[in-house]
């Protein structure tokens, strides 16, 4: 993008409201409830013709460097650090307190390119509502309503004044060749380590983490390179039983999460070594063969694990009786607070990622479905056999099957589970979720 710019503000300003606005998506979560944002979270956007990187943040308080809100601040002040503009909201209604006044002097001190916004100035309050903010000593405040999208125009004008200086690296990114991302989901219950695990990956304290449970609402993503592959990971909230979740705030990160696992193609499923395959860890691999991702289960505070061949063994069993379809879906131990294990699981997400998208040749393909037929013939039912007569590969990402015969809605499911696990070891299929459907020719025979 041309240049990346920062929203920031004290708690419940409407940070996050102007972030959709400006993505032109809901993709950050907005509640009454202060605080609602902790992580920063970023996306590509635009204002008419003008192209940047947007960044949403959390709001900025004062506060002990050590609590969770002082690591929410952190977040926030590394975000300002990164940007190039940094957009400061004021609440119009509520009028300038003294938090707007401490941290306007914070950007001022940062020597970043700032433009105010009075933010919630619909209806009665107005450009009023603005003259107030004059005060901060950032320039002339921008009457704004995020909610609403009044002063959208002054916001860009505001922009295109700013962004001359990066017109020149703006035509370099157009001109660039984008690879498109392979995009991996971090998933799994609370405090399972998933925002530990991607800081360890990246080298460096992007998300926010701690002992607190909980801590991840938004679904972050982060991009990154692994080994020349571009790849963007995605830090998900934890998910906790349903039945648990009763609070609006948790039910709309759970949505966000679901939504993370819906555009990923490799999935990251983060159980913790201590208490592994709990009955949620089990409805999470569920969710994930249904949405056909790829998956890699990561083992997580693997040092804690006094007997780990045992544990190994076990986990293997749970996965053999307990996840059947995940058979052979690899396992990667790991301790995420210091690395230990991690130069295994990025081999790993790769080869299941090339696995769910294999494509088969047609005569391989029917090679194998005339051996599997001979070997085990379909069943006759009420006298009459069903007959099967080829099978062919419409798509991958997962791989996906379609058999063609006779009397197909009397094949048995034993027969449908007898042809996927004989698919899976003939193509090498074990790490990935397969589709496979079966669809009945037209009887010539009977009269339309």
């Amino acid at each position: 993008m041309s240049f990346t710019l920062a929203i920031i503000g004290r708690p419940n300003v409407g940070k996050s409201t102007l972030f959709n606005r400006l993505a032109g998506k809901r993709l950050a979560l907005v509640d009454d409830l202060p605080g609602v944002t902790r992580d920063r979270r970023e996306t590509d956007a635009s204002l008419g013709d003008i192209k940047f990187r947007l960044v949403d943040t959390a709001g900025l308080e004062e506060v002990d460097n050590a609590s969770l809100a002082g690591r929410m601040q952190a977040q926030s002040e590394a975000a300002i650090a990164g940007a190039d503009i940094c957009l400061f909201l004021t609440d119009a209604r509520a009028g300038i307190t003294p938090a707007d006044k401490h941290f306007a002097d914070m950007m001022r001190k940062s020597g970043k390119p700032v433009i105010l916004i009075a933010n919630k100035c619909e209806g009665n309050v107005g450009e009023a509502g603005a003259l107030e903010a004059y005060e901060l000593g950032l320039g002339d405040p921008i009457a704004f309503s995020a909610e609403h999208g009044i002063g959208t125009a002054d916001l860009y004008q505001a922009l295109l004044a700013f962004t001359q200086g990066f017109e020149e690296r703006q035509d370099e990114d157009e001109n660039e060749d984008k690879e498109h991302p392979l995009r991996i989901a971090v998933l799994g219950r609370p405090n399972a380590g998933k925002s530990t695990l991607i800081n360890q990956l990246l080298g460096e304290e992007r998300l926010l983490t701690g002992p607190e449970a909980g801590i991840t609402r938004d679904s972050i993503s982060v991009n990154w390179q692994w080994q020349g592959h571009a790849l963007t990971l995605w830090d998900t909230a934890g998910l906790r039983k349903k039945a648990r979740v009763t609070k609006k705030l948790e039910k709309l990160s759970v949505a966000d999460a679901l939504r993370a696992v819906k555009f990923a193609e490799v999935v990251v499923l983060l159980l913790d070594a201590t208490c592994p395959f709990e009955k949620q860890d089990l409805h999470l691999a569920d969710l994930v063969a249904r949405e056909g991702r790829a998956m890699v289960i990561a083992i997580n505070k693997w040092d804690l694990v006094d007997d780990k061949p045992a544990l190994w063994r076990k986990l293997r069993e749970d996965i053999a009786r307990l996840l059947p379809q995940w058979r052979g879906v690899p396992l990667v131990g790991i301790t995420a607070l210091t690395g230990k294990g991690l130069q295994d699981l990025m081999p790993a997400v790769m080869k299941v990622y090339e696995e769910w998208n294999t494509r088969i040749s047609t005569g391989e393909l029917n090679r194998w479905f005339d051996f599997a037929r001979e070997r085990h013939p379909p069943p006759a039912v009420q006298g009459r056999r069903i007959r099967l007569r080829y099978v062919t590969q419409p798509r991958s990402r997962p791989p996906t099957f379609v058999a063609f015969g006779t009397r197909l809605d009397a094949l048995p499911k034993s027969y449908e589970r007898y042809l996927v696990n004989d698919l899976r070891e003939a193509f090498n299929l074990k790490a990935t979720p397969i589709r496979f459907q079966f669809r009945q020719g037209k009887n010539p025979y009977v009269k339309s």
